[in-house]
């Protein structure tokens, strides 16, 4: 998977895996990731999926309606690309926090609900149920940020909040951000996430 990998001063801390939105590239979230830890690892990767030219981490049939057959084979790319990441450049695979936003934070989320040691916790920003109807394995100990748009057009708030109860039923400690805003990424509620961060 084309991706970016700076090394942390501070091999202690969680290497951030960062997720773009559809359209971004893995460029997008690291001036984010600078806002989040200065001393983490970074691991910014591009979705290998193209929508009308638009980079993307898994297909969907429609806006919001996503095609959960692609959904599982790329989450499944993903872990396996982390695996090989963590040998490759030498960071610790239990301690992987994903920055996600939209389409990135989704397949974070499906991460978390399709294997429980992909992710030491992850900060979801406008991220949408990436499955139902399935049992997330054990996820006790895990720490899950979600930000959320009171305005969102495109994740309903109830949306939000159905994550936030099927991550916590797995064991997952869940911080819900709630911003009057719609599905754009905003100065607050990065500020909101590396806040939490600095607890995990």
């Amino acid at each position: 998977m084309k991706h970016i990998f700076q090394k942390g001063t501070n091999p202690e801390k969680p290497t951030l895996l960062l997720l773009h939105g559809t359209g971004g590239t893995e460029q997008d979230l690291l001036p984010l990731a600078e806002l989040i830890d200065k001393e983490a690892n970074l691991l910014s990767v591009r979705g290998n999926v193209s929508e009308n030219g638009m980079p993307r981490f898994f297909k969907r049939l429609a806006e919001g309606v996503f095609d959960e057959e692609d959904l599982i084979f790329r989450t499944n790319e993903l872990n396996a690309f982390l695996d090989e990441a963590a040998a490759k450049y030498e960071f610790d695979r239990n301690n992987i926090v994903a920055v996600g936003y939209s389409n990135g934070a989704n397949i974070a989320a499906s991460l978390m609900f399709h294997f429980q040691d992909a992710l030491r916790g992850a900060s979801l920003h406008h991220p949408m149920v990436p499955r139902r109807g399935i049992e997330l394995p054990n996820l006790t100990g895990k720490s899950v940020f979600i930000s959320a748009g009171t305005n969102d057009p495109i994740c309903p708030s109830q949306e939000s909040e159905e994550l936030k109860s099927l991550l916590e039923n797995a064991g997952t400690t869940v911080e819900l951000h709630w911003e009057n805003r719609g599905h754009q990424l905003t100065y607050s509620e990065v500020e909101a996430a590396a806040q939490w961060y600095q607890s995990l």
